[in-house]
């Protein structure tokens, strides 16, 4: 079975690990941008089918999956995540780049395009989290990291969490998978929750602002109202209603998102 290759690179606050498919060819590299509190595994499936025309790729930000944590987690934020995956495009000599969020991933996207404007083609999204003060309360509050026991509590509620969204083509072997890169992220499991909840007012800024080419997935998941807010603040940009998609479509659906995805962003 194929599988991506890794590689690591030097950040601000120690290494930074990476995965890949693909050679670089006349289309623009994709750059897979992960939400929290998972990894660049979750793009794996996905970033094999989407190789087949492209370069694919897909970092762990600092302090999941195998990239080196920041000392706190003040220091985490989507700006640090953001810098952190232009640390991957030097190194691996991208010059120009499409970029596809999930979840954090999706402010890390728009982040990345306010750093570094021309070497970002086209951005895309699954989900826009556009929150009423309430609303972040309310998911900052039920994102509340939950302290280490010996009777397992975190890691029952994890795993509860994780079976209640999936969707009924996942497997439970994809739900292990999810579990395992939550468990990666050890203490900081939570903390780009919080970068992401921090970075709501940045976010809607960039949707209005930035002149890229803007494409929202939106499938069947607890972002799926809020998600379509974009559609009147947003500059160039679409939303792709997926109302029979939910948790884990990159995994059970990688065909079909490259399908419907590559040649927008192609024609960005």
């Amino acid at each position: 079975m194929p599988r991506s290759r890794k590689a690591y690179t030097d950040g601000r606050y120690g290494q930074i690990h990476y995965r890949f498919a693909g050679e670089k060819t006349d289309r623009l590299p994709l750059f897979c941008l992960h939400q929290s509190p998972k990894n660049s595994l979750e793009f794996e499936t996905f970033l094999l089918e989407a190789s087949r025309d492209r370069l694919t790729v897909a970092g762990d930000y600092p302090g999941y999956g195998m990239s080196d944590a920041p000392p706190s987690e003040e220091q985490a934020s989507v700006e640090l995540y953001a810098e952190s995956m232009w640390k991957v495009a030097d190194a691996m000599a991208l010059d120009r780049i499409d970029v596809f969020g999930n979840h954090t991933g999706s402010k890390v996207a728009i982040e990345m395009a306010k750093q570094q404007p021309a070497r970002v083609r086209g951005i895309a999204m699954v989900s826009a989290a556009i929150l009423t003060e309430e609303e972040r309360a309310q998911f900052a509050d039920f994102f509340t990291p939950i302290p280490l026991d010996r009777e397992g509590t975190r890691i029952k509620e994890n795993w509860r969490r994780i079976v209640a969204s999936a969707g009924p083509a996942w497997s439970l072997e994809h739900m292990d998978r999810s579990f395992l890169q939550t468990q990666m992220a050890g203490e900081a499991y939570e903390w780009g929750h919080t970068a992401a909840f921090a970075y709501n007012a940045p976010f809607t800024e960039g949707l209005e602002q930035l002149p890229h080419r803007k494409i929202i997935l939106n499938p069947a998941d607890d972002l799926q109202v809020c998600t379509r807010r974009a559609r009147e603040m947003m500059t160039n940009g679409e939303i792709i209603e997926l109302p029979d998609w939910t948790y884990g479509f990159l995994d059970v659906h990688a065909k079909e998102v490259a399908d419907l995805l590559l040649p927008k962003l192609d024609a960005a």
